[in-house]
């Protein structure tokens, strides 16, 4: 039977006309009465309000989990399933009422809209597309239709990415709503979510955040339509297709009119459109939303309320019965009517279910909501457990429940697991309110109230710490509130703002931390400038008063101020005089900016004339002229480093007054460079390289930045990269020479071991250890030391010097030197080896005067560092090892004529050409070829090419080489040539001289010991 619509108003229109509010207003002006809510956390909603009006005592609030009734209270806030069939209140009001068209819920607003009235008003709220129907089923209804209090505009599709703040995105799926959340999280500091199967607590704790500013996104289901009051100013659909517990739909333009329209609160407009993923709306569609104009629902779903328990087979049945009323459908069945006829197939059920009392227990047991989303026939043996205490037990078993309590009650887990446990304490929370299924409810009211909400609270702050970007939501709401912004600036630079960790601030630079990105990362940084805007006026004040010793250039080409980059240097023509960068945020502007900037660049003019003084000094020099002076000019030019050969006619033409002068200024000339040994130390080698680096191509391009340092450390020599250029050894002061680089001073050191070796003449002195036979010499323990370098790396090295090696066995070098030992008369009168280095590094002195020795080069620079030398073979090791084949000895040589140069030290007499070759020890001509390798031709010759030098007898080194080439005493008989058959080498013995003791660490060991023998 349906009642009439007599008494009965229904207030229609879309959202945000105020129906809520106008109904809740009429209610208290009634002595008692009662509203209907479709939502559980609608209905807390609206119970606190009435709460607010009439106080605590005088409100009920009934949902299927909860029950809140204090004595003689006069109104009650339910949800629609809570609501009775029948009442005596004055007032009775049902929202939502466009819900009886739901295929799943409908048929329960339908009965109650049909059914239930209030002594003295009813109404019914919902929308406009509800006025047919209920004129067609309740004649004498008034309808009052009120208009939206804002408008509502289409905007278009957008990324989610780009969508504006105060925006509600909608999804129909758990998943794709966490989803969402977590990109809007990563790109725009976090968003509150909201799902249906969340908790009322939790749902309410969610929207809170979203609702007080923290975050300005909510993520949500299609359960935001249903009368949330939110201030939402947009809503952008992420999906348009929902599965409504039976199938996969588009929704319809009602069901999206209704969640459309929460954009927009009370007199201020809102928008709504799409995500990327979602077509953009048709233009009728859009019209209709924009006019809430939409179809009329048609039919509402209905359900028998009049139950046959007879037996269960008639309970069915009378579930099925069709309504007789046009206007009204059978409702597909529900949750309650599927795990009926689940039920009803096991027999046990039909056994106990034998009485109508049983079978009505039954139907109430049936409708235990599946809170759980399990499997019908999961549900069905839930229901039958509890079913099976109630009629044998006559209440639940309290273990089984306590049982199931307790395994609820955790808060650990992530959020998947502790909404599963809300779910499940939901179930136990109902059967605690269920009258009569207890024999103590309170106290399980009370328990699972407790673990509702303690989970409730756990999965707040899980959806909280995954979505919500505690920082950015402070800052954000702080910015809103234009409020002053608190930072803190840690010992290392960390700041925090408000307490949360914004960066790290280095120098002028603020580097945000870390994981944020997008539009509100910018916010977050610009909150923290506007934060730090005092503290960079400050930093420009000390960089400003700060002395030099707080400033640093780096082999990065960074300024850095106690530590922190400030500025870079770029290169500019003037190799000298690199231009300053200022590293700052654009924060740091103005005088505070120019202040630093300016007193960056008198540290790096006042840094580099500091450290390169001897180069600077050089290209001020006033007293030099004429020749010393252009020399000087190139030496400037080439920061400190010239190669001897390239500028040997002018220092073939130089005087010694103008040596002399050049000289004062720290400038050396050496056996093959030209330099000034200062800037050979680790500082000033380090800003050379640096500048030059800079002004070709930059540290990043080139590649410099990693060796600079390796080559300032002060080494003798370093392995060669062929990546780098050679000029960029040159001004660290290195040759490159083969697979090593060598110091240029540590090589005029080794112009003075080698000098004294090719002028020593046979039988005339005591022999230097490594002299072989006046024009020949072997490599020494001394020279492999202060180069640092093994046998191999040294002959690499002599060969790039432009030396020639001629190879000789152990045995014919070991027979010819016994053949040239003095006699003993001969030996009476020892006269010193003239090895000392002179100016020009040869013989000779100009004018008189002689320039600085090797010795004092040496002195001036930094000392080496020397590097082991390879393990030599002691005399006693060679006597004990097994017999092998020895070794060649290796005799160098200078470099022929068609080299245009020959090394420093060479014999003035010497001029032998490469394609001649020359005689060995044993009377054997040998070609003076060496290996070509990857040396460019200027690195490969000796040095001082052109010049020639006399043999401190006074006499021209071209006649000097015809004497020498006329003189073959000292060289040995021509060997006796027969059928062009080479013949042992024959030398003319002189009288033995007693030897000095060999040293077992010398590398000549096992050619002293073959010495031996052969006395023997």
């Amino acid at each position: 039977m349906i009642l009439s619509g007599r008494g009965v108003s229904a207030v229609l229109g879309p959202t945000n006309t105020g129906k809520t509010h106008f109904a809740i207003e009429r209610m208290v002006a009634h002595g008692s009465g009662m509203i209907g809510l479709p939502l559980r956390l609608l209905a807390r909603e609206v119970y606190t309000r009435v709460v607010e009006r009439v106080g605590v005592k005088n409100v009920a609030l009934v949902t299927g989990e909860e029950k809140i009734s204090p004595p003689n209270a006069r109104f009650s806030v339910c949800t629609v399933e809570a609501m009775p069939r029948e009442t005596k209140v004055a007032f009775v009001a049902i929202d939502e009422v466009q819900l009886a068209g739901d295929l799943e819920r409908g048929h329960i607003f339908t009965d109650r809209l049909l059914h239930l009235r209030g002594r003295e008003e009813t109404l019914l709220l919902g929308s406009a597309t509800m006025k047919s129907i209920l004129l067609q089923l309740l004649p004498g209804i008034t309808i009052v239709e009120r208009p939206r209090l804002s408008q509502l505009f289409y905007a278009g599709q957008k990324k989610i990415t780009r969508l504006p703040q105060r925006t509600a995105i909608v999804a129909f799926s758990a998943d794709e709503v966490y989803a969402i959340a977590e990109l809007i999280r990563r790109q725009r500091g976090g968003a509150a979510v909201v799902l249906g199967a969340l908790s009322p607590r939790t749902r309410n704790a969610q929207v809170g955040l979203y609702q007080e500013g923290d975050v300005e996104y909510l993520v949500a289901t299609d359960a935001i339509g249903m009368g949330l009051n939110l201030d939402v100013d947009h809503v952008a659909f992420a999906q348009d297709r929902k599965f409504d517990g039976y199938q996969f739909r588009n929704l319809n333009s009602g069901e999206l009119g209704q969640i459309a329209g929460r954009a927009g609160r009370h007199i201020k407009d809102g928008t709504f459109g799409v995500t990327g993923r979602v077509n953009p709306f048709d233009d009728e569609l859009v019209e209709r939303l924009e006019t809430h104009v939409f179809d009329p629902v048609k039919v509402l779903q209905w359900r028998t309320a009049q139950f046959d328990y007879s037996s269960v087979t008639a309970l069915q049945r009378s579930l099925d019965a069709a309504p007789r009323i046009e206007g009204l459908t059978r409702a597909l069945p529900a949750t309650d009517q599927q795990a009926l006829e689940f039920l009803s197939r096991y027999p046990e059920i039909a056994d106990i279910a034998d009485r109508p009392d049983r079978v009505e227990k039954l139907w109430e047991a049936c409708a235990l909501p599946d809170y759980r989303r399990i499997t019908p026939a999961q549900h069905a043996d839930l229901i039958q457990s509890l079913y099976f205490d109630l009629v044998r037990r006559g209440t639940v078993n309290e273990d089984f429940l306590a049982d199931q309590v307790r395994r609820a009650d955790r808060t650990d887990g992530e959020i998947d697991t502790l909404s599963a446990r809300i779910a499940q304490i939901r179930t136990w929370t109902y059967v605690s309110n269920r009258p009569g299924w207890l024999a103590d409810p309170t106290h399980w009211q009370e328990k699972t109230r407790e673990i509702e909400d303690r989970l409730s609270d756990a999965l707040h702050e899980r959806l909280t710490k995954r979505f919500v970007d505690r920082r950015t939501s402070v800052l954000m709401k702080r910015l809103r509130e234009n409020a002053m912004l608190e930072a803190e600036i840690s010992v290392n630079g960390d700041v925090f703002v408000e307490g949360h960790a914004m960066g790290q601030l280095s120098g002028f630079r603020f580097t945000p931390i870390s994981g944020m990105e997008g539009p509100d990362a910018k916010a977050v940084e610009a909150a923290a400038h506007r934060a730090l805007a005092l503290e960079f006026e400050a930093r420009a004040a000390r960089l400003h008063a700060s002395g030099n010793g707080d400033l640093a250039i780096g082999s990065d080409g960074l300024v850095r101020w106690v530590g922190d980059p400030v500025a870079r240097l770029i290169g500019t023509d003037h190799i000298l005089h690199p231009r300053v960068i200022v590293l700052a945020d654009e924060q740091l502007t103005g005088a505070a900016r120019d202040h630093v900037a300016a007193r960056i660049e008198r540290f790096v003019n006042h840094h580099i004339s500091t450290v390169l003084k001897p180069l600077d000094d050089l290209s001020r020099a006033e007293d030099l002229q004429g020749l010393a002076k252009g020399l000087a000019f190139q030496l400037v030019e080439n920061l400190g480093v010239l190669f001897r050969r390239d500028v040997a006619d002018d220092v073939k033409s130089l005087d010694q007054d103008g040596r002399a002068s050049m000289r004062r200024y720290g400038v050396r000339f050496g056996a093959y460079h030209i330099f000034m040994p200062a800037l050979l130390k680790p500082a000033p080698a380090e800003l050379i390289t640096l500048l030059w680096a800079l002004k070709n191509d930059g540290l990043d391009k080139a590649g410099y930045g990693d060796l600079i340092p390796v080559l300032a450390a002060g080494r003798t020599s370093v392995v060669t990269d062929t990546t780098y250029e050679r000029m960029f050894y040159k001004l660290a002061g290195f040759r490159f020479l083969g697979k090593r680089a060598v110091r240029i001073d540590i090589l005029e050191r080794l112009a003075d071991l080698i000098r004294p070796l090719l002028q020593w003449k046979p039988g005339t002195t005591p022999r230097p250890e490594g002299a072989y036979d006046g024009r020949r010499f072997v490599t020494t323990t001394a020279m492999l030391s202060i180069l640092g370098a093994t046998p191999d790396d040294m002959e690499e090295i002599l060969k790039g010097l432009g030396y020639r090696a001629d190879s000789v066995s152990a045995e014919e070098a070991a027979g010819f030197l016994a053949a040239q030992k003095p006699s003993s008369t001969e030996t009476a009168e020892v006269t010193k080896p003239e090895a000392e280095s002179v100016d020009d590094a040869d013989q000779s002195t100009v004018d008189g005067e002689t320039d600085a020795t090797a010795s004092e080069v040496v002195a001036e620079t930094s000392a080496p560092t020397e590097a082991p030398v390879a393990d030599v073979a002691t005399a006693e090791d060679a006597a004990a090892a097994e017999p092998t084949e020895p070794k060649p000895v290796l005799l160098w040589r200078p470099g022929g004529r068609n080299d245009n140069q020959r090394p420093a030290g060479r014999p003035a007499g010497d001029r032998r050409s490469a394609g001649q070759g020359q005689r060995t020890a044993g009377g054997e001509r040998t070609s003076s070829a060496e290996p070509r390798n990857d040396q460019r031709r200027d690195d490969r010759r000796p040095d001082n090419r052109g010049e020639r030098r006399d043999d401190n007898r006074g006499k021209f080194a071209g006649k000097g080489e015809r004497q020498d080439r006329g003189d073959r005493k000292d060289r040995g008989p021509r060997p006796e040539r027969d059928n062009n058959k080479s013949q042992p080498a024959r030398f003319e013995a002189k009288p033995p001289r007693k030897e000095k003791p060999v040293d077992p660490d010398s590398p000549f060991a096992k050619l002293a010991a073959l010495k031996e023998q052969m006395k023997k």
